[in-house]
């Protein structure tokens, strides 16, 4: 019996060693089971990777289609009333205000004729160009495009933007005499393209109180304007003769330090119960002529001086010879008055 009991009995150095290895056995298989973890880890960390990296992807696709929509979209809009909206500063609505806008008003003069005398790809071609480089004018100047109506073109200064009643004024003068000039220059570019009666434009300017704003339905919208002001703008225009700026009074008293105009007389506008005082856009005043202005006012003080000092020994001949210059002086400027 002692024999068998000896054999059955472990020696207590193995026992000690086995109980040592029981926390390093457990280290490895907790370690294992990490590791096995921190696997799993790093492929769920590369998936979700990969994935944002598709979600960036596809937002990035996705802001490249709405900033293209978005570009076509504002083609349609006025750059100032499109970044209105685009800021938030004006709410997509019906809704308008009251303000004294610069209305200007132009269109072809004879078009119809000039549309049966093109094929409908040349006529096309010449009115595109020709709206595109007045647009391209007309933004130069900080207009807001209200629309294109076949060959006419309707702006407004004034709103959603303003830089005071008589600086918007004298940007729409500007701007129309700016158009006088290129347009000029296109008919030579199209009388050398073979066109034979190259499109002429009128235009007419008005400033007034309009109502300004969105106007339609919940549906469908159009930023625009209306009212009297609109009227008698579109009338001036109707009125006035091809390649000249007609303007009113209320606007030529906000520009007549900066353009010279020639008066046109009162004009009666379909619609108004009194006649319109108008005046004919000639250009911008050249500084030079304010000189010019001076230089004869002094001019005409050494005359006076003149005429009360000259000499009475004046030889005859002398004397005639003075006054035959004086005299065509003063025909030149009666001519020139006329």
């Amino acid at each position: 019996m002692a024999l068998s009991l000896e054999k059955e009995t472990q020696p207590s150095s193995e026992i000690k060693n086995e109980k040592e290895d029981l926390p390093l056995r457990s280290f490895e298989e907790e370690n294992k089971d990490l590791r096995a973890e921190l696997e799993d880890l790093r492929v769920l960390y590369e998936a979700t990777i990969e994935h944002s990296e598709a979600i960036e992807d596809q937002l990035s696709e996705q802001s490249e289609k709405l900033e293209e929509l978005s570009r076509q979209l504002a083609k349609y809009l006025s750059p100032q009333v499109y970044q209105s909206i685009f800021e938030g500063r004006q709410e997509v609505k019906i809704a308008s205000t009251r303000k004294k806008l610069t209305v200007f008003f132009s269109d072809i003069a004879d078009f119809t004729e000039t549309a049966d005398r093109l094929e409908s790809e040349e006529l096309t071609s010449v009115l595109n160009q020709y709206l595109t480089e007045m647009s391209r004018i007309a933004l130069k100047h900080g207009a807001t495009i209200d629309k294109y109506v076949g060959d006419a073109i309707v702006i407004f200064f004034g709103d959603p933007e303003t830089r005071g009643v008589t600086e918007d004024a004298l940007a729409c003068v500007k701007m129309a005499i700016e158009m006088r000039e290129r347009m000029s220059e296109l008919q030579d570019v199209w009388r050398q393209a073979g066109i034979s009666n190259p499109l002429k434009c009128r235009m007419g300017i008005h400033t007034d109180y309009c109502t300004v704003g969105n106007f339609g339905s919940d549906d469908r919208l159009d930023y625009t304007i209306i009212g009297r002001g609109v009227n008698i703008a579109s009338r001036l225009e109707a009125l006035s003769d091809p390649g000249s700026i007609l303007i009113s009074f209320e606007t030529y008293s906000q520009v007549k330090q900066h353009v010279a105009c020639t008066g046109h007389g009162d004009v009666t506008v379909k619609g108004i119960a009194y006649p319109v005082n108008t005046f004919q856009v000639v250009g911008l005043k050249d500084k030079s002529a304010d000189t010019l202005g001076a230089d004869l006012s002094k001019i005409s003080e050494k005359l006076n001086e003149l005429a009360f000092d000259l000499p009475e020994e004046l030889e005859p001949g002398e004397r005639e010879k003075l006054i035959r210059t004086l005299q065509n002086a003063v025909d030149r400027l009666k001519s020139s008055g006329e």
